[in-house]
């Protein structure tokens, strides 16, 4: 096996914010609040771009705080999971490194970086949510259903993670934290290692904050003691991120702040795949590769530079706010060898591709308010400007989906009106400009096998062009604790994986390609009620386009072919939140989405649609420097396709029910040291990831993590 060795070099950066800086839980954000606090932990930034309180918002959101990251942390550092337990509504994890499958309401989000894009949504390859670590993260903010206050890619919603801020008086406070993770099934190569922390502090007017976080994992082991497999696996792999922001308050108003973000992950390994199928029931695992060969193509995963520039000055004018945001983004994510890439004529057994995308924005957001008589009446209005670069090569140099320009520019003004402080109505517009320059281009030849090709075609390129304009309206009102209406109309626009279009093309010209944008439509219902120690929630929605893509195979080529069809997608969320008392909290969630193709009248596959999901998560505080966390998942049953000559086929396999319960503490000793533990599928439930029960594609069928421990120290100061 291959052998990492941490970087020690890395602890002279590694150092991270005191306990004083850690934002409240969930439970605290909703029922604690209290006059030293004030409100601001109520507030919520992506949903319409200005701090708002959650009590102002006519849609469904969940906002997730550092302390619940922390907690998660001590499970493990993947966001998928971090997720997947805390947000209704979002598809169960993975298990690997790609979120494929990980929808929001059935469809894709855009993740985002203090309001900057990360996915790459002209191709979409599916690694957004892992763009940066767990440990420069303040909260994260989920806004559910599509809307017209971003611009492309967010047609299920947004996903922003908040970034960690100076929050010390002190010119020098921080932590480190030191950690390892193994299997409890079976040890022999599964211990890894993980270094992180972070530094911050106040010197006059200036600020600052960096962190930094380095992982090398072991062999991951499922129930069984085998190896996961290796397709968007994470055995072997090394995560590295390094965050720096830094802020300058010239006055009381005015601010100017910079921000850098690097994050990479990579699986290089000396292990192959024994690769089994869904349809004959044999699990995909992972082996060393015997004596005289090695593993095939280049080491997979993402690699992410963000750099973003912020200024602000709270009264440009009168009563008005201005924030100018201009950022920059480079993404290079590299997949697995594929022999489904081959071409045996030119001499390739397979390929590996990249997704290459280069990003430069600039936002303009003004923000201005008014009060009459009982009217609080709030305008938010600006400009949005964006250039994506991005192609999808292969590592060998042959071109699978060409360059695409993208230029977009985006006008947008929403408002928000506050009647007698409890009636919330809010209107918005956004006009979406989009060119899309691709080149003319050769798609590729792929073989399946040497009779099983797809035939090339030259095809002209040229500018395409798009126009839309979306509207959105909400209306709450806080009529008691006991019960707080809601809804909303919504619509998106998105012109999502323009790339998988591109590189299945048939026809000789680029104009002649279905690639209309997608126009969502997104209705929710739903309420919030404060009884004594009780919250819940629930809402249920419907989301419609005239032009989603799914995707159908052609047995001549081998290929997986995209279709543009209507469909209808629908469901309900519910969250319930019960504080036993000031040392203990449970919180429930229950999540169901269904989705058609109206047009054929035949449901979505697990590409858009996930199984049922339920959560349960028990906080206990048993004395003033201890606690201990229980998370229970439930993932249901889906099963709505018959097979096609006695297989299942694409992403359309009948998904089986399971069960996990991760365990977690922590005890804090004197003078800053703390130590933790925690544990992931406790009682080593032997389970298929949702998405590894539904994909029949080669390989995917792997088994979920057996029970492994993570256990670490950490000190502040």
């Amino acid at each position: 096996m291959k052998k990492h060795k941490t970087k020690l070099s890395l602890l002279a950066v590694l150092i991270a914010q005191s306990v004083n800086a850690q934002a409240l839980t969930q439970t605290d954000t909703i029922n604690k609040i209290s006059a030293n606090n004030n409100d601001v932990e109520r507030i919520v930034v992506t949903g319409s771009r200005i701090v708002e309180s959650i009590d102002e918002v006519p849609a469904s959101i969940t906002i997730i705080s550092r302390q619940q990251i922390e907690a998660q942390l001590k499970v493990s550092s993947e966001l998928q999971t971090l997720l997947a337990t805390l947000v209704p509504g979002l598809a169960p994890s993975t298990g690997t490194s790609s979120n494929s499958s990980q929808t929001l309401r059935g469809r894709s989000p855009l993740v985002m970086i203090d309001g900057v894009p990360q996915s790459t949504p002209l191709r979409n390859g599916a690694l957004g949510i892992r763009t940066i670590d767990a440990n420069s993260i303040e909260r994260i903010e989920v806004i559910k259903g599509a809307t017209s206050i971003y611009g492309n890619g967010a047609a299920g919603g947004i996903i922003n993670y908040i970034t960690k801020k100076a929050d010390s008086d002190s010119k020098l406070s921080g932590q480190v934290s030191l950690s390892s993770r193994f299997s409890a099934v079976k040890l022999e190569d599964s211990a890894g290692q993980r270094v992180e922390g972070m530094i911050n502090g106040k010197i006059d007017n200036f600020s600052y904050v960096a962190s930094a976080s380095y992982e090398d994992n072991g062999v991951q082991r499922d129930a069984e003691g085998d190896i996961i497999g290796l397709k968007y696996g994470l055995s072997e792999a090394t995560m590295q991120n390094y965050f720096t922001k830094l802020g300058y308050q010239f006055n009381d108003d005015i601010s100017l702040q910079f921000v850098y973000n690097y994050y990479e992950s990579k699986q290089d390994s000396d292990l192959i795949d024994v690769v089994g199928s869904v349809n004959t029931g044999v699990k995909t695992y992972a082996i060393p590769a015997p004596d005289g060969t090695s593993a095939f193509g280049e080491p997979q995963g993402p690699n992410n530079h963000n750099m973003m520039l912020k200024y602000t000055d709270e009264a440009l004018f009168e009563n008005t706010q201005l924030v100018v945001d201009a950022y920059a983004q480079e993404v290079e994510n590299i997949f697995f060898f594929s022999p489904s890439l081959a071409n045996l004529d030119e001499g390739y057994t397979g390929g590996q591709s990249l997704i290459k995308s280069d990003k430069k924005g600039l936002r303009i957001t003004l923000n201005s308010q008014f009060e009459w008589d009982n009217v609080e009446a709030t305008f938010i209005y600006g400009i949005d400007a964006l250039n994506d670069v991005t192609a999808q090569p292969l590592v060998d140099g042959r071109v699978w989906v060409p360059e695409m320009d993208m230029e977009s520019l985006a006008g947008f003004v929403q408002s928000k009106w506050v009647i007698n402080d409890n009636l919330i109505i809010k209107v918005g517009v956004r006009r979406e400009d989009i060119d899309l320059d691709v080149q003319d281009y050769r798609t590729l030849k792929l073989c399946k096998t040497p009779e099983t090709c797809s035939v090339p075609v030259n095809v002209t390129g040229d500018v395409l062009n798009y126009r839309a304009t979306t509207y959105n309206v909400g209306i709450r009102y806080n009529f008691a604790d006991y019960f707080q209406p809601f809804a909303s109309y919504s619509q998106g626009s998105d012109i999502s994986d323009i790339g998988r279009l591109l590189r299945t093309a048939t026809v000789t010209d680029i104009a002649l390609i279905q690639t209309e944008a997608s126009i969502i439509d997104n209705y929710e219902v739903g309420f919030t009620s404060e009884i004594d120690k009780l919250r819940v929630e629930f809402s249920a929605y419907r989301s419609t386009s005239e032009l989603g893509t799914t995707n159908t195979y052609d047995p001549v080529t081998g290929i997986y072919v995209p279709v543009r069809a209507p469909q209808e997608i629908y469901g309900f969320e519910a969250f319930a939140l019960y504080n036993v008392s000031d040392s203990l909290d449970i919180t429930a969630t229950y999540a169901w989405v269904e989705g058609k193709d109206t047009e054929e009248d035949i449901y979505l596959g697990a590409k858009q649609i996930s199984a049922p999901k339920g959560t349960v998560n028990v906080n206990w505080q048993p004395l003033d420097n201890a606690n201990l966390s229980l998370t229970y998942l439930y993932v249901g049953d889906r099963d709505k396709f018959d097979t096609v000559d006695g297989e299942h086929v694409g992403d359309k396999g009948p998904i089986d029910s399971y069960h996990i319960f991760n365990v977690s503490g922590n005890y804090e000793f004197n003078q800053g040291w703390s130590a933790f533990v925690g544990v992931e599928n406790l009682f080593n439930q032997d389970y298929y990831p949702a998405k590894s029960q539904a994909y029949t594609y080669s390989g995917y069928n792997v088994k979920g993590l057996g029970t492994t421990v993570n256990m670490g120290a950490t000190y502040q100061f």
